[in-house]
């Protein structure tokens, strides 16, 4: 984050809040702290509250109990339109009749900012996401992409206190939503504004927040940097979640977990016991020709190898019927074909340990 951002930014605070629905908690006790400047993602599978989370802090919902601070002030009870928040959702919900423009200009008219004034913060945030050529074109002659730009935009022409970024990119194809985010976080940064960002998406998740929370059943499992959440996992679901996972029985022994014919440490949090489950990542797992190897605490059998562009996959049944999934370079994979014997090793990276029951 540079210097600039957090000098600019607003630091919010959520603390306890409660939604319940019919009986369902959608928010069982989250609090939540964003820095100046900060870009925290949170990340979950439909219906962990997520969303909520987002919809309280911009007041369209009310939470049953908690509070709602952004710089300092309890926001709580305030309206909507009087808590100084951009919003971009899914859908761009830019006004047909508009031009690109027009749209951006929209939120100043409303503050009653004069027309020059409004054609220069317009004309500043278009250049900014990259349209300065496409704002006289209306809704219908934009792309997907550009729309969203528009909407970003006009959330940020109005200097708001905090962005809300809900889901904003899922309805853009696989390319333009990988560059547009990316675009999201050059301004993110550049502008500085303190942003929320609400996404099932793993990869979105990590690839543009300072820090991501992964949500489960209305509470915050864990709140990290990416790296962080990705490589020490503090709970099962949070292991799970984020990345694929090979669930693999262990013995536990001094701190360690012995796995694959080799052993692992074990990260803060792990169960105890002789007998677990260790959660190794892909990456975390070895894999090289058996020779005359035929058994032993690694032997496998390939089931399938995978080209995936930059990387390749192979997963292999070791002899106690365990499915264990391994990342090779993509140059590798041709290596490997159904039936062949193998043998694997933990590559000796950190690993969650939980309950083998």
């Amino acid at each position: 984050m540079s210097a600039t951002a957090t000098a600019q930014g607003t630091p919010v605070q959520l603390t306890d809040l409660r939604r319940v629905y019919g009986g369902v908690a959608a928010l069982d006790g989250l609090t939540l702290h964003l820095e100046p400047g900060e870009l925290v993602a949170l990340l979950g599978p439909s219906g962990c509250g997520k969303t909520t989370a987002l919809r309280c802090l911009a007041g369209l919902e009310d939470p049953d109990s908690g509070t709602i601070e952004v710089g300092g002030r309890d926001v709580t009870g305030v309206p909507t339109n009087k808590r100084d928040m951009g919003m971009v959702f899914q859908a761009y919900s830019l006004f047909p009749h508009m031009t690109a423009r027009q749209n951006v200009e929209f939120g100043l008219e409303l503050r009653g900012r004069d027309r020059a004034a409004r054609r220069a913060r317009a004309a500043e945030m278009l250049d900014l996401v990259g349209l300065s050529q496409h704002a006289d074109k209306y809704a219908h002659q934009m792309s997907g992409g550009q729309q969203q730009r528009v909407a970003l935009a006009r959330a940020l022409a109005i200097e708001p206190q905090v962005l809300l970024l809900d889901e904003p990119l899922s309805a853009l194809d696989a390319k333009v939503r990988v560059q547009l985010r990316d675009e999201i976080r050059r301004i993110q940064l550049e502008v500085g504004t303190t942003t929320l960002f609400v996404t099932h998406d793993q990869e979105e998740a990590l690839a543009v927040a300072d820090r991501v929370g992964v949500m489960s059943v209305g509470r915050l499992e864990q709140l990290a940097a990416p790296a962080d959440l990705y490589t020490s996992p503090r709970t099962p679901f949070v292991a799970d979640f984020v990345g694929l996972t090979n669930r693999l029985r262990a013995t536990v022994s001094e701190g360690r977990a012995q796995v694959l014919g080799g052993s692992v440490p074990l990260l803060e949090g792990s169960a105890g016991g002789p007998e677990v489950v260790v959660l190794v990542r892909p990456e975390g797992v070895t894999v090289g020709p058996a020779g005359d190897a035929e058994s032993g605490a690694g032997s496998a059998t390939v089931v399938s190898a995978s080209f995936l562009g930059g990387h390749g996959r192979v997963v292999a049944r070791t002899g106690s019927d365990e499915l264990v999934t391994v990342q090779v370079p993509n140059t590798d994979v041709t290596r490997y074909r159904p039936g062949d014997r193998v043998v694997l090793g933990p590559r000796g990276d950190a690993a969650l340990a939980v309950s083998a029951d």
